[in-house]
């Protein structure tokens, strides 16, 4: 490394490198066009082009690159889940993610600390122990530790029993951890410009073209464009898109806000997650506390964040760590979440012909997005699902087959 900077230090002046090519114009036929420039949209984008040497792709957005849900979450990356597919689904993810930003010449800051998910009651213990030896079968690292080892790993934590809402214990899993978000989105989209996928930004979708009962095209703000196949990333509007296609959605779209404090020196190895208090915490690489709490408890197509989301986030905050009461926040945000009834996704084929849909993550769609767009680009190659995600397709509402991961959702919705 040392010689590397010399190299590249030596040489004097030169241009900068644009990281993204020069957009070509709106052409009016590609072989697929996947909406929405988010992280996920991106990932199937390149896996397109790297796995199954599918270039001719769009990716439309009528915003602008990763500036969705992708810009919004607290990008925290875990497969501590409940069920056996949801463990098995992010697990792949998180070994995705380990070697990203090798592959993809493209530092996004992955940093494990380990995920701590804190336990008040008996019950969310049991919960706790259910999902430990769900994980452990399935070769996760997950294990409840007692007080003594939580202070240890976190210490802190105010572990006062006289608190209103005592810790029990904790569901400790070494592999959680956070990158950076916005690097992870634009590393995708450079990866995949260069081998030829077109990023347009500022284009929104308005219509989705059919014949026979398959897609046909789009149509934008730009004109009309011709597609063999059509895939739907778009997070919160989901069910605003798929009604253009024809079809309903079992998703409920609801504000889930997020905040952060002024830089304090680094106190906060692991992820602290409270599902009971409805809160969770990361420190970033500059010295931040990343926090986020339940969704709103209202459907609402808006990004706007509440003065009542603060209040409601600054007493459980100061039941863990006390000594906060005079950090300042600094920024506030919300995102768009798409909540489905099992809190599973919804992943792969629907009623429409050459139309795929990536929808319904909820509160965790950031830790999938490797996984996620792998998985999804072959689907869109082969016009079938892998066995990975197909117990999350969206027949499974119709045949009462439902996962059931809200056990393992970061807070209590």
């Amino acid at each position: 490394m040392p010689l590397g900077l010399i190299k590249y230090g030596l040489p004097g002046r030169r241009r900068a490198r644009h990281p993204l090519p020069s957009t070509p114009r709106l052409r009016p036929r590609y072989d697929v066009v996947i909406v929405g420039a988010g992280g996920h949209g991106l990932a199937a984008a390149y896996y397109l082009a790297r796995d199954h040497g599918i270039t001719d792709v769009a990716v439309l957005d009528r915003g602008w690159l990763g500036g969705g849900n992708t810009a919004r979450n607290t990008t925290i990356i875990r497969s501590n889940y409940l069920t056996p597919e949801g463990v098995r689904f992010y697990d792949e993810s998180i070994r995705l993610f380990r070697g990203l930003s090798g592959e993809l010449d493209f530092n996004i800051l992955y940093s494990e600390r380990g995920h701590l998910t804190l336990a008040h009651t008996d019950a969310a213990l049991r919960t706790m122990r259910w999902r430990a030896e769900v994980n452990k079968h399935l070769g996760v690292d997950s294990e409840i530790v007692d007080l003594d080892e939580l202070a240890r790993l976190c210490p802190p934590l105010n572990l006062d029993r006289g608190e209103r809402f005592p810790i029990l214990g904790a569901l400790h899993h070494k592999p959680g951890a956070i990158a950076r978000h916005d690097a992870v989105a634009w590393g995708y989209a450079i990866a995949a410009a260069r081998r030829g996928v077109e990023i347009h930004q500022r284009t929104e979708v308005t219509g989705i073209l059919t014949d026979k009962g398959r897609v046909a095209g789009v149509e934008t703000t730009r004109g009309r464009i011709a597609c063999g196949k059509i895939l739907q990333a778009v997070a919160g509007s989901s069910p605003l898109l798929a009604a253009m296609a024809g079809f309903r959605l079992p998703i409920r779209t609801v504000p889930l806000q997020a905040c952060v404090t002024e830089p304090l020196k680094p106190f906060l190895d692991p992820i602290v997650v409270s599902g009971s208090l409805h809160v969770y915490v990361s420190q970033s690489a500059r010295g931040e506390l990343v926090m986020g709490g339940p969704t709103d408890p209202y459907a609402l197509y808006a990004q706007r964040p509440t003065l009542e989301f603060k209040e409601g986030l600054a007493a459980p905050m100061l039941a863990l760590f006390p000594f906060l009461a005079e950090v300042r926040v600094l920024r506030q945000w919300a995102g768009l979440a798409d909540m489905t009834p099992d809190f599973s996704p919804i992943m792969g084929l629907t009623p429409l012909g050459g139309y795929y849909i990536d929808a319904g993550w909820g509160t965790w769609g950031f830790k999938a997005t490797p996984v996620c767009g792998k998985r999804m680009a072959e689907t869109v190659a082969t016009g079938q699902a892998p066995p990975l995600i197909e117990p999350f397709a969206l027949e499974r509402f119709a045949v009462f087959r439902q996962l059931g991961e809200r056990g393992a959702a970061s807070v209590g919705h």
